[in-house]
């Protein structure tokens, strides 16, 4: 379908941009951010509404149109709208050969009709594949987004948008196509550590035989498989602290190996408390002090639970459900130890490749945040800096990418970025996203929900999506403000009639 014709302007066309004139029988069926094509001599030239313009000679000078108005006859007596027309200013993204997008090296010719887009020639030419990812359709086109599996993830994802934007719904559509791959797709297994418990009812789908959920305040750590920079006090002690410690430490690994036995932290403190030397006695002391708090977290035992190569198999989502965990440095440390276990397990083949999902991420991985005091970071960088090369992915999800780390954010090569309002926010993502230009950049405060703007790897060129409806739907955890204010107050009338019943 014509959609209008190119013509002059005074930067126009040249082989970035061109403007064109909207027809009147397109009108009101050319929207910004739609692609658009024309004729070029070496193929399709392909471009994207920028912005739109509505434009009428009669209405250019003020002064003139004030004293018609006061006069009351300016529509009766002049045919105004016949002199309305409507501008749409485009930029280039190449040209089409056929094979592959190559770049505008000569300007279109004012006059040239500009037409709607194929949309099979768009499915190719952003590199969608037939067996990819199917998050949502194209906006202000009927195209299906199906991103594929290695461009997505294998050089990892970053998921950004302020709270209520749509964050959560779009890892959950992620997760049914990653659940619904065959094997000649490929399959992954995947891990999401879930803050707030929003993933944990997909297990009431029909999904289910493929998903499994880990209450994190019974996760149970094998205290065998930690290293001395694994111990929640470990940046606390001094030198003779953690020389003390590595050699107990070292002492019963050993016997573990010999006498194919397993300990405790109960059995390391054992062994610090049979330390005979006397210069050694404060530093001990000290050690027990801090293997008794340790302890009393409840989450170290003799093996692992669940082990690794329960959580990650081909085409099975694991859910680290940890709603019930209050401790901050609990939650770290469950997410720095399992990110190391995994990426340690999939470098030597023990696991197929997989997918760790980090939700609330800004709170894993802080920019703000020394490595050393927040164990969960230096994993997290770890797999974003060395992941790609041995199949172990990553998917950040955070509402305030500007507290998140910058060296694990740069690594994630693809961003599906949701509506944002924090200036903050948006100025990183703008000096963190490649591919994003400042028109894209004001755009994203204007998204609705459910409307992402997708750049890097992923796509050949920065995209908007309208993410589709899930097919498993579910009902989540989250409750609005009234509900919980009538079931508090429910509830404590039913305390106080309780209470006068007994009296």
């Amino acid at each position: 379908m014509k959609l209008g014709t190119v013509v002059s302007t005074f930067d126009g066309p040249n082989t970035t941009k061109f403007a064109f004139v909207v027809s009147d029988n397109a009108f009101g069926k050319v929207r910004k951010g739609q692609f658009v094509e024309l004729e070029h001599e070496n193929g399709k030239l392909i471009a994207v509404v920028r912005d739109i313009f509505r434009s009428n000679r009669y209405f250019e000078r003020a002064e003139s149109v004030a004293e018609y108005e006061r006069a009351g006859f300016m529509s009766s007596h002049f045919p105004v709208d016949e002199w309305s027309y409507t501008i749409a200013e485009t930029s280039i993204m190449g040209v089409y050969d056929g094979k592959a997008l190559r770049r505008c090296s000569f300007p279109p010719s004012p006059g040239s009709d500009v037409n709607s887009v194929d949309e099979s020639l768009l499915f190719n030419y952003l590199g969608f594949k037939k067996n990819g990812l199917c998050i949502g359709k194209l906006l202000n086109h009927d195209v299906d987004v199906r991103l594929g599996l290695s461009k997505l993830f294998q050089k990892h994802v970053a998921i950004l948008a302020m709270s209520g934007a749509g964050k959560s719904y779009t890892v959950s559509v992620l997760l049914e196509e990653l659940l619904s791959r065959s094997v000649e797709d490929g399959r992954i297994g995947v891990v999401v550590i879930d803050v707030h418990g929003e993933y944990s009812q997909m297990k009431h789908t029909a999904l289910s035989d493929r998903i499994t959920v880990y209450d994190a305040s019974k996760i149970k750590v094998g205290t065998k498989n930690l290293s001395i920079n694994m111990f929640p006090f470990y940046h606390s002690l001094s030198g003779p602290q953690k020389r003390v410690l590595g050699s107990a430490l070292s002492t019963l690994k050993r016997a573990a190996r010999l006498e194919r036995k397993l300990f405790t932290v109960k059995d390391l403190a054992l062994e610090l408390s049979s330390l005979e030397d006397k210069n050694s006695a404060k530093t001990r002391d000290a050690l027990l002090d801090h293997l008794e708090s340790m302890r009393k977290m409840r989450m170290f035992g003799k093996v692992d639970d669940p082990s690794v190569s329960a959580l990650v198999k081909p085409g099975h989502l694991s859910i680290i459900d940890m709603r019930n965990v209050d401790s901050e440095k609990k939650k770290q440390l469950i997410v720095a130890y399992y990110a190391r276990r995994l990426f340690n397990a999939v470098k030597k083949g023990r696991i197929p490749p997989f997918l760790l999902v980090v939700e609330e991420a800004h709170n894993f991985a802080s920019e703000k945040v020394r490595r050393e005091d927040m164990l969960s970071k230096q994993e997290i960088e770890k797999i974003a800096r060395e992941g790609r090369k041995f199949g172990a992915s990553l998917c950040l999800i955070s509402q305030r990418p500007v507290r998140l780390s910058t060296t694990a954010l740069s690594q994630c090569n693809t961003h599906i970025i949701m509506r944002v309002t924090n200036p903050y926010d948006i100025n990183h993502i703008g000096e963190s996203s490649e591919g994003i230009d400042k028109h894209m950049l004001n755009s994203i405060t204007s998204l609705k929900v459910g409307e992402a703007l997708i750049v890097g790897e992923a796509v050949v060129q920065p995209i908007f999506v309208r993410v589709r409806r899930r097919k498993y739907d579910f009902v989540t955890d989250g409750v609005d403000l009234e509900s919980l204010a009538r079931e508090y107050e429910r509830k404590s009338s039913a305390r106080r009639e309780d209470v006068e019943a007994f009296i």
